[in-house]
């Protein structure tokens, strides 16, 4: 994906803020507020119910002690915990009962809990209002899952369940050099559009910023607002693209800077000259009126091809399913390519593991939880979560077989022709100060007339200060 060689130094800084990266959200005298906010970090014994390992049973669960598990109420539903995890991990212990729930608001339900030390043996944390996973780690709130990775899988013979996973999944969810996340969902990243709508109007998917431009006139032409997305809780969609767009234009290694907050990473040609051409959309094609509404709200205008492009993950598909007029027809694009010197090709994406799944270290049945992961990461638990979802996994080849829906077989395409020009960041996890800032940050050069100029500067100021209080 890149030509550049990094010199030992690099190395040694860019291995350290990757291993050490939770602490630098917490060497602050701000840290004090974290215990009032997750519970405090001291080591205690646990309480936790255990069995006896075995064979059948090697992550020693007590077979008849209930776990309790919450699941984010978003994009992919809950159908998939309801009916397919939950029914395998009861087909397993039949004697534990699975104390389900789900909400929309993580921290909302959750930090509660946590701050008093009885929190849900396995937590979904995701959406607008998640929980800051960095400090839980750092809070001793979360189970490292090394067992759980080292542990036989569940239906695939020979293999650990570590093994059985994408390349990059472990390290996706690894902070201070331990697993403490699974990231379950492979989400691919693009510029979603109704096939009906391009087929009608006899358009095609841009590969060129020009033939982007172009295409946007059309649709402006037509009635219709030419991209958009939903200020009030969905800017990480676009601050997405943006960066996607930095990657194409310097390579990687772009991110790679802002993953390990060098100086200036924010202010690299790259990311203001993606930003000037993102300010640009804004400022020509969008709608102003959404900078106030909800992601759900932009997308059903989609479904009602009031809005050509939308920006999101492969999860868009099925979160929308209750309103998407039959033959609407999702499907995927890569972010068109910049400029002619691009450094990764138009076909490049963003694809990673996401979507976030832990076990807290002090609920009442730790290994119970972990082995509810175990079940995720099945073969079969990983077919059926495809199946209700519309959404890929991390476990390598569970989709085999299966009668893709448009939208998913469009991601597909576009990931194998992407190749190896695929890419991801951490820092949004990492640092969720820089999370909340770049979103603001975005709305305004997208929605606000905000300038590129204004971008960078803002993220970079942030990131110093993050920087400052991670070197203390």
């Amino acid at each position: 994906m890149s030509n550049h060689t990094d010199s030992p130094s690099e190395l040694s800084r860019r291995s350290v803020l990757r291993r050490t990266a939770a602490v630098g959200l917490l060497a602050t005298p701000a840290a004090g507020l974290l215990s009032a906010c997750v519970g405090g970090g001291t080591e205690e014994p646990s309480t936790s119910a255990t069995g006896t390992k075995s064979a059948e049973n090697p992550l020693g669960v007590a077979t008849e002690t209930p776990v309790e598990v919450v699941i984010f109420d978003g994009g992919l539903g809950t159908k998939y915990a309801t009916d397919v995890h939950i029914p395998s991990y009861k087909a397993k212990f039949p004697k534990s009962e699975v104390k389900y729930s789900s909400t929309q608001e993580v921290s909302t339900a959750l930090q509660p809990r946590f701050a008093s030390n009885t929190p849900p043996d396995m937590v979904n944390n995701a959406g607008s209002k998640l929980m800051d996973q960095g400090k839980l780690v750092e809070a001793g709130q979360v189970a490292d899952l090394s067992d759980l990775f080292a542990a036989p899988s569940l239906d695939i013979a020979g293999k650990t369940v570590g093994e059985t996973l994408i390349p990059g999944t472990i390290e996706q969810g690894t902070f201070n050099g331990k697993p403490y996340v699974l990231n379950y969902a492979y989400t691919v990243f693009g510029l979603w559009y109704s096939g009906k709508l391009f087929k009608d109007n006899g358009w095609t998917a841009p590969t060129t910023w020009a033939d982007f431009t172009a295409l946007l006139e059309k649709m402006k032409a037509k009635g219709i607002t030419p991209y958009s997305y939903a200020g009030a809780n969905a800017a990480y969609y676009q601050y997405l693209v943006i960066l996607t767009t930095a990657a194409k234009i310097g390579g990687a290694d772009v991110l790679k800077a802002i993953d390990n907050l060098e100086p200036n990473a924010w202010k690299n040609d790259a990311v203001k000259q993606a930003a000037t051409l993102w300010g640009e959309i804004g400022a020509k094609y969008g709608n102003k009126a959404h900078l106030g509404l909800k992601h759900t709200e932009v997308q059903l205008q989609q479904n009602q091809y009031k809005v050509g492009f939308y920006p999101s993950g492969s999860w868009l598909e099925n979160e929308q399913s209750k309103d998407t007029p039959a033959g609407f027809d999702y499907q995927v694009a890569a972010i068109p390519g910049a400029t002619a010197s691009d450094k990764l090709p138009a076909t490049g994406l963003y694809a990673a593991a996401g979507e976030m799944y832990f076990v807290a270290s002090k609920g009442g049945n730790v290994q119970g939880g972990k082995e509810y992961l175990r079940h995720m990461l099945s073969k079969a638990g990983a077919k059926g979560f495809t199946e209700l979802t519309k959404s890929l996994t991390v476990v390598t080849g569970a989709a085999e077989g299966l009668t893709l829906s448009p939208g998913l077989t469009s991601a597909n395409a576009a990931l194998t022709a992407a190749g190896a020009a695929n890419f991801s960041f951490r820092w949004d996890a990492w640092y969720k100060n820089l999370d909340d800032e770049c979103r603001a940050a975005t709305n305004e050069l997208m929605f606000q007339g905000g300038t590129a100029d204004k971008f960078c500067d803002r993220m970079q100021a942030a990131a110093d200060k993050t920087e400052k209080k991670f070197s203390r």
